[in-house]
């Protein structure tokens, strides 16, 4: 496969390092494998933590940052981070006011960080709490997790909770509102093609032409089905309709439209899908309060998309439109 790197066991490594050439604003601890805003820990304010295998950029290091983390941890390729790296970004991020951790719900990634907060908890006293998410509606358990994946929701969480944690909020206040965005949340995701992990030099799964994969998670795990390649307009209904039929989206102060592209799929192609699903929301009744469109948790170099709607009310708006100065998101001040 054509990839544009050195050795495939040394990816992440210099991924990292590209970074903190690129954002000077940032610090990255090259040796546990984190990046930390730069002036981590801010006193009197809670500390954001998340991270995940690596692979699905800009997630989670790109949102680190005033308004979004204080700290990701980066594992390997689809691997979830160990607990040492998460326990040093728990203690390095503590202002005094507690941790938050955001995790997607993998099963690794849910050991490692529970690990790492009771051992953080019990050396240093810091208060840590953790908010998983788990907003995928196209499987209930999966090759990584018991009960729903978390995806897309994931970056809504990040940047609502940090907006949050930003206003120096307490930690039970900026966990009630994270858990809030994941419970108001679902997703859905479908591949035109398979991804390709640097060390394995090959697909994940093989795809022939003309078909798709659809209920994709973001390893590469199989879907609900594979179907014949369908129209933007047909994805969009195959992707919207279990979302709405699993959550009811009508009412109060409408939803975020959150359309993703998995790593290999271009802007154009993203803004066609998000035209059919703004306009499947209007047929339904359900007002677009804001949207996002573009590659904000990708799958390597897969082509797809998917689809998150997050339910929301005048407090979460708020706080998506607060200032963010991230790598990768970033409005306002």
């Amino acid at each position: 496969m054509n990839q544009l790197i050195n050795d495939p066991s040394n990816v992440v490594a210099d991924a990292l390092r590209g970074m903190a050439d690129a954002h000077p604003e940032l610090r990255v601890d090259h040796e546990n494998r984190i990046v930390f805003r730069g002036d981590a820990p801010v006193q009197g304010k809670v500390g954001l933590v998340s991270g995940g295998g690596s692979g699905h950029e800009p997630l989670h290091a790109g949102f680190v940052g005033p308004g979004m983390l204080d700290a990701a941890c980066a594992g390997e390729i689809f691997t979830s981070p160990v607990p040492d790296q998460i326990m040093a970004a728990t203690k390095a991020v503590d202002g005094g006011a507690g941790v938050l951790h955001i995790v997607k719900n993998y099963t690794g990634d849910v050991m490692n960080f529970e690990m790492a907060a009771e051992i953080a908890a019990a050396e240093t006293g810091v208060e840590v709490v953790a908010v998983v998410t788990d907003d995928d509606v196209a499987v209930q358990d999966s090759l990584y997790t018991a009960g729903r994946r978390g995806v897309g929701v994931t970056v809504l969480v990040e940047k609502i909770a940090g907006a949050a944690a930003g206003q120096h909020r307490p930690l039970a206040e900026v966990a009630d509102i994270a858990r809030r965005v994941n419970a108001n949340g679902r997703s859905m995701g479908v591949a035109l093609s398979s991804c390709t992990v640097p060390t394995a030099g090959k697909p994940t799964f093989d795809l022939p032409d003309g078909q798709m994969e659809v209920g994709i998670g973001i390893h590469g795990e199989p879907g609900r089905r594979r179907a014949p390649l369908a129209t933007a307009a047909e994805i969009a209904e195959m992707l919207v309709g279990p979302i709405l039929g699993d959550l009811d989206f009508t009412g109060g102060d409408g939803v975020i439209a959150f359309v993703n592209g998995m790593g290999a799929t271009p802007l154009i192609e993203l803004y066609v899908v998000y035209h059919e699903v703004a306009a499947i929301l209007a047929k339904a009744g359900i007002t677009v309060a804001r949207s996002l469109v573009g590659p904000y948790i990708t799958s390597l170099d897969m082509a797809g998309c998917s689809v998150t709607l997050v339910k929301t009310d005048d407090e979460m708006l708020r706080l998506w439109d607060a200032p963010v100065r991230t790598p990768a998101l970033r409005w306002g001040a």
